[in-house]
Order: C-alpha cells, then sequence, then structure tokens
C-alpha cells in the first residue's frame, strides 16, 4: 500500500522560507513522476513543482526561481524548499505520485495525472 506523509509545514512571514518534505512507503515504481501541488481557499488545485524519473523538473510560473523540489532516493523522501515566500503562497500543500505510467512533460502540473496524494500540509504566509 502506497503511502504519502507529508511534514513542514506553518506559518512564516512574507520573504521567510520553509522546507515541506514527504515521505513515501510502498511506492516501487521506477518509472514515476512526483510532485507538489497546493490548494487555497476558494480555488482549484494547482501544480506547483514535480520531478520525474527521468529527472526532469517542471516548476509553476509563479515559483519559479524561489522554490526547488528534490528527493533523496534512499529516505523515500520528497521535498520542497520554498524561499522568498510571498502571501499568495499560502494553501494547503499536497505530495502526490502517479502509478507509474509515462506522463508527457506538459501535464505533469495537472492534477488528475496523480493518483496517490498525501494528507496535506498548512502553509501560512503573512505579510
Amino acid at each position: 500500500q502506497v503511502q504519502l506523509v507529508e511534514s513542514g509545514g506553518g506559518s512564516v512571514q512574507a520573504g521567510g522560507s520553509l522546507r515541506l518534505s514527504c515521505a513515501t512507503s510502498g511506492y516501487t515504481y521506477s518509472n514515476y513522476c512526483m510532485g507538489w501541488f497546493r490548494q487555497a481557499p476558494g480555488k482549484e488545485r494547482e501544480g506547483v513543482a514535480t520531478i520525474g524519473s527521468d529527472g526532469i523538473t517542471i516548476y509553476a510560473d509563479s515559483v519559479k526561481g524561489r522554490f526547488t523540489i528534490s528527493q533523496d532516493n534512499a529516505k523515500n523522501t520528497l521535498y520542497l524548499q520554498m524561499n522568498s515566500l510571498k502571501p499568495e503562497d499560502t494553501a494547503m500543500y499536497y505530495c502526490a505520485a502517479t502509478t507509474g505510467r509515462w506522463v508527457t512533460w506538459v501535464r505533469r502540473l495537472v492534477p488528475p495525472e496523480y493518483n496517490y496524494w498525501g494528507q496535506g500540509n498548512q502553509v501560512t504566509v503573512s505579510s
């Protein structure tokens, strides 16, 4: 059974930094995409950053240059380093993973492409 467990959220002032972690278990696909998504109140869930087994990382325009996605395969953990945080980054953040099928680059920030989801972790940025 695949499980994704996020940690590391919290509250920070604008300009600050946070790092989210997503510990995975039972996820053994050699061909995969994993990513971070977020959902603010009243808004649709949106892709933030993804990383694939091909090594390709993709970022939403709104976070480019500020957020970095990475993974530690030895620890089965996905990370999202968030710097220069803005109030508009306030949202529930989720990590997600695909079932091992190939996902084209243009679809990797699209939530329905992902089958496994963590429980979510709140990030609040105050001005």
